[in-house]
């Protein structure tokens, strides 16, 4: 009887695929994001060990984008520039830091015009389902003022913050790794120094100041052992709309409770257009994988992981298969290459021949899938080398649905259309401007009438050990001293014949190097131009945990527990039948 739910559930889909497929009507979308998902994760693009077929299918009988860059390496501004078709830094998404505490204050702002907004005005039915992470109140805990119901999308279902360590019981936390931004050497240094001085009689230590010290120690030692016990309950939540569900969630069956969700949204609009964000809570620092799916992977949890993810969109696909709708699926950008479990199993995605991984503006952190699917609109089979964008979604699809593109700002994404059905051969990015934070990191320069693709660094993260790709010492590579290493004159490659980014050129074996550089620091000044001042999203203010921003579904004596989804019954449901 195990069957039984994946034959209801597909049934459902068939029936759906046959309603309204109506040509008159404006085209559907469905957009897929898997978190951290290394583009070397998929048989289509050149994974021969981990099984990927459903991803491999979509990309089989859709549009392949072998250059499909995130406009950001980290979570966050990422799906802040997806969402608006803007570099992050234009809505104040890039800092030294990121979103940890759902009680934070900082997020997208209001202001900002989605492609969820946008389409809503044409008459669409809008919903995102999965991870946000981009922020929820500014000055209480029910103001959701950067809630998805206030950007746009009518329906939500899943999670406010990324999932992490703490999220998944046995993982750890990844509070842990606050020890690897202790200056213990400094704070040796000074307490013996002290201790000298206090011996040779030059200062005296009195055994207050000891006892004081100890009982400073004391406490912020039991504050921070107070805020990984509570993490999980403060911050692994799921919502439904603006209410909380789950607190904290069991995430072993999240993706199929999220898929569930996405099928019920799909049923509820098959007789209108819609949008639908499904955003993977996978393959994310904190593993999990459903019962079914354990141990089916060669490569462990993780590859388990994303087996589950191409099951789910392979049912998206079944969802989606008339040819009213146009399907992304993509990545937000590149594995987490340093993710390492405690019991020493890596647990990071692979890169293939690109390097480093995210957080970095090398190639394997910023180059992601990019799969579009739409039969008889999109040629089948077809695969597309040029710089595309993960902001030209935002362009095409409001041409598409029929909006006009905002006038009153700065839309850094193309429209991909022509370039997908051919015609056009070159994509319109001649530019690309690589932030890491809001330091620019990067520019990647496609000039026209030319197969290069120059790639200047004005500064590079110092990898450890010095030998690997990764900062194993940090869990992540940081954008600021003393983490980085500045180049003048820049480094300088051609992705076109070195897309591995081995090997950096310099005037005695590139002609050319100094004029690219000048075409190049031309662009960045154009490109600084246009850039205005906005408030600074995620400044160490705006992400610090507000007790009075603390969504709760009880009550903070009660930890904020509850369990009230309907889909975990359901899910209990199908399990036992």
């Amino acid at each position: 009887m195990k069957p039984l739910p994946w034959i209801r559930c597909t049934l459902g889909l068939l029936l759906l695929c046959t309603a309204g497929a109506d040509s008159g009507r404006k085209p559907n979308f469905v957009f897929m994001m898997v978190d951290d998902l290394g583009i070397g994760d998929l048989g289509c693009y050149g994974n021969t060990t981990l099984r990927t077929p459903n991803v491999d299918r979509l990309a089989l009988e859709g549009v392949k984008l072998t250059q499909h860059i995130a406009a950001a390496p980290l979570c966050t501004p990422s799906r802040a520039a997806f969402l608006t078709g803007r570099y992050p830094i234009r809505s104040g998404q890039c800092w030294s830091y990121f979103f940890l505490f759902s009680a934070s204050s900082g997020g997208l702002p209001q202001e900002e015009i989605t492609f969820a907004k946008a389409v809503k005005e044409q008459g669409y039915s809008t919903a995102v389902i999965g991870k946000w992470h981009l922020g929820l109140n500014c000055e209480d805990s029910a103001d959701h003022c950067h809630h998805p119901n206030s950007l746009g999308f009518d329906y939500f279902y899943g999670t406010i913050m990324t999932h992490l360590r703490d999220c998944q019981p046995g993982h750890g936390s990844v509070l842990y790794f606050v020890h690897a931004y202790i200056p213990y050497k400094a704070l040796s240094i000074g307490l013996v120094s002290l201790a000298l001085l206090h011996i040779r009689g030059m200062i005296t230590v009195t055994r207050r100041v000891v006892f004081g010290f100890l009982v400073l120690v004391g406490v912020v030692v039991s504050l921070f052992g107070v805020l990984v016990y509570t993490f999980p309950n403060l911050n692994c939540f799921v919502m439904r709309g603006a209410e909380i569900v789950e607190q904290p969630y069991t995430s072993e069956n999240l993706t199929q409770r999220m898929t569930s969700e996405a099928i019920e949204f799909l049923e509820r609009n098959s007789e209108r257009p819609f949008l639908l964000f499904f955003s993977f809570l996978q393959v994310h620092t904190g593993l999990f994988a459903s019962r079914l799916f354990r141990g089916r992977s060669q490569h462990g949890l993780y590859g388990d992981a994303v087996m589950e993810v191409d099951w789910s969109v392979g049912n998206e696909r079944l969802l989606t298969c008339h040819e009213n709708t146009l399907v992304y699926m993509t990545s937000d950008q590149g594995p987490h290459l340093e993710e390492i479990s405690i019991h020493g199993e890596m647990h990071g995605g692979y890169s293939g021949i690109y390097k480093a991984g995210k957080s970095t503006n090398w190639e394997g952190g910023i180059r992601i899938p990019g799969i579009l699917h739409w039969p008889g609109v999109l040629p089948a089979g077809k695969v597309i080398d040029e710089p595309t964008s993960n902001m030209d979604i935002f362009p095409t699809v409001l041409n598409l649905a029929g909006a006009s593109i905002p006038s009153d700002r700065v839309i850094d994404g193309h429209d991909l259309l022509p370039l997908l059905q051919g015609q056009v051969e070159r994509s319109e990015h001649e530019f690309m401007f690589h932030y890491c934070n809001a330091q620019l990191n990067a520019v990647r320069w496609h000039p026209p009438n030319s197969n290069a693709i120059w790639k200047a660094f004005f500064f590079t993260p110092d990898f450890y050990p010095e030998n690997s790709s990764a900062c194993f010492h940090t869990h992540i590579c940081f954008c600021i001293k003393p983490y980085v290493t500045f180049h003048d004159p820049p480094l300088l490659y051609d992705l076109s014949k070195d897309p591995s980014e081995s090997t950096p050129l310099s005037p005695d074996t590139e002609p050319q190097f100094y004029s690219v550089l000048e075409v190049i620091q031309a662009a960045v000044s154009r490109h600084a131009q246009s850039l205005k001042p906005v408030p600074v999203q995620v400044s160490p203010l705006q992400i610090v945990w507000k007790p009075w921003l603390q969504p709760c579904c009880s009550s903070l004596s009660q930890l904020c527990t509850c369990e009230q989804d309907h889909q975990i019954e359901k899910l209990r449901n199908k399990l036992k039948k």
